[in-house]
């Protein structure tokens, strides 16, 4: 029987819209609060949300070449829900993709007309143009990933090998024992979904602001609120529809749709921009990355008191940290079937590296505009949206490579909207089960609504949409420690998996995992569950 978590639910609701209400009673005083405290976090801690964040990637690349990848999520007879594109289509377009598209060519902007002080290098340098496209790779690449990595895995082996509850309280279990879950578990849900509703109402704002943009530099129309609520109701009305269909019908679609035009528009800018400058630039940036991956992943600008780090690097990680646990819970839930080395692969591996193509080709064309003076910096000034237009306009087509980044904006926000309510709903609920995982359709509704309409009272009238996005990173600071926690309870499965694995029968007298034979992808929803029921 699903019923309501009392504290998981109400917790958020309340302290979320209370925050909304503070933000009415009193702009100022409440944005002044909120960057303080941003500030405080981000200046007392970068040290430990880099240190953090670089031990993560370390063990998520240890569990890829360790015996512990050979344990498949579910049993040895798990057989997984999706074949290897869906699966790396849905976990591309759901978790990063809205980031991409928008930072692609902004980002490295900034980082060439604005380098850090403490580093002496001249603005529109060759120097700055190396330093922005290794920034791109260090703030898009392997170490965001590893964030999402570290949840995927313990919240997939938790609930599907150990049979616990559908919970971020369980990924603690094997430091915590039974206290982990219960209220305790709830309240650690609270928390994190608290960041993510803030986090996807800021993101959802930010989206209706860059689609409206578009519609605006395509036909003309005014922008303004009601713009923006038409806008805000066809995202909202689509991942709400795609997701009350069930995870099986809606997400995948979109996926797969958005996917390929990902695909599209990497290989069109490619071929029509300044391919040799994109190649030679991206060789020697990436060089540049993996040189100094750990002076970059590690730099405070303490030292010469450089505000820089905490503007963008450790801004950042805040951000990723604040989203990757329900992203996890999400990703964990897809993963079903998979070996651990290949749901790293697909969930961390593959949708690192395409980051990297897609920042190295547009962040590398949109530095070679902007050196030739087509005013991209200049364009940003209207707001960061707008560098990615003034980007499209400089190329041929734009009438029609404009029209699909809007789209491709529209299905990414959709199709990540799409995972997370389902998630949001289920950690709201007692009673799903692997059998019956889908929370009730109300329950996806009403958090769809609750989304979409604080995103358009906040960029309408409130004028706050980054005080709602400085409450998602504050989020950071409690996931940072829950994602250590998590990181040493999955050292602790991985160094003894069988211990934990209710499926002892897939592991040697000596504890190492049997390998077992990949099985197919389900082919429908019906042999979906006819197979979980059955493992």
């Amino acid at each position: 029987m699903k019923k309501l978590k009392p504290i998981a639910f109400w917790a958020p609701v309340i302290l979320f819209l209370a925050a909304i209400v503070l933000n009415f009673a009193n702009k100022d005083a409440f944005g002044t609060v909120i960057n303080a405290a941003n500030n405080w976090l981000m200046g007392s801690f970068a040290w430990a949300f880099n240190l953090g964040v670089t031990l993560m990637l370390l063990v998520v690349i240890y569990l890829m070449f360790s015996k512990f990848g050979d344990v498949r999520i579910g049993g040895s007879k798990a057989v997984p829900m999706f074949d290897n594109f869906r699966y790396f289509s849905i976990t591309l377009t759901s978790i990063i993709a809205v980031g991409i598209l928008l930072w692609g060519t902004a980002e490295p902007i900034y980082h060439l007309t604005a380098p850090p002080e403490s580093l002496h290098l001249t603005p529109n340098s060759p120097e700055a143009v190396i330093f922005s496209m290794s920034t791109l790779f260090l703030h898009w690449g392997f170490t965001p990933l590893a964030i999402y990595a570290i949840p995927t895995i313990m919240f997939a082996f938790a609930y599907y090998n150990m049979k616990k509850p559908y919970s971020l309280g369980s990924t603690l279990f094997p430091i915590f024992g039974n206290k982990a879950i219960g209220s305790y578990g709830q309240t650690i849900d609270a928390i994190c979904m608290y960041a993510l509703v803030a986090g996807m109402a800021a993101s959802l704002g930010g989206g209706i602001l860059s689609i409206a943009g578009g519609l605006n530099y395509l036909t003309g129309v005014q922008v303004g609120a009601f713009l923006w609520m038409l806008v805000d109701i066809a995202v909202v009305a689509t991942f709400v529809i795609s997701s009350i269909t069930g995870l099986f019908n809606g997400i995948k679609k979109l996926s797969e749709i958005n996917t390929w035009v990902f695909f599209g528009l990497t290989l069109f800018i490619f071929i029509v921009g300044p391919t040799v400058f994109i190649l030679n630039v991206g060789t020697e940036a990436f060089g540049d990355y993996m040189k100094n991956f750990f002076t970059k992943s590690l730099f405070t600008g303490a030292a010469a008191n450089d505000p820089w780090g905490g503007w963008w690097t450790i801004f950042y990680w805040c951000n990723w940290l604040a989203w990757a646990p329900i992203s996890g819970m999400f990703l964990g839930r897809i993963s079903y079937g998979q070996t651990i080395r290949k749901a790293l692969v697909v969930t961390f591996l593959l949708p690192a590296l395409f980051d990297i193509v897609w920042m190295m080709i547009f962040g590398g064309a949109a530095l070679q505009l902007e050196l030739a003076g087509a005013g991209i910096a200049e364009a940003m000034k209207q707001g960061t949206e707008f560098a990615v237009y003034a980007f499209f306009s400089q190329y041929p087509l734009a009438m029609l490579t404009i029209p699909v980044f809007v789209l491709a904006m529209f299905l990414s926000f959709a199709t990540g909207a799409d995972a997370y309510t389902t998630t949001l709903g289920g950690m709201s609920m007692e009673g799903l089960t692997q059998e019956d995982p889908e929370p009730p359709m109300l329950m996806k509704v009403f958090w769809g609504a609750i989304i979409g309409t604080v995103s358009w009272i906040m960029i309408s009238f409130a004028g706050g949409i980054n005080g709602v996005k400085m409450l998602s990173n504050l989020g950071g600071g409690p996931a940072l420690i829950l994602e250590l926690l998590m990181t040493v309870c999955l050292v602790k499965v991985a160094a003894n998996p069988k211990h934990y694995d209710v499926f002892k029968e897939d592991y040697t007298a000596d504890g190492t995992p049997i390998k077992s034979v990949t099985q197919p992808a389900m082919t429908s929803k019906h042999k979906q569950e006819k197979a979980t029921v059955e493992a």
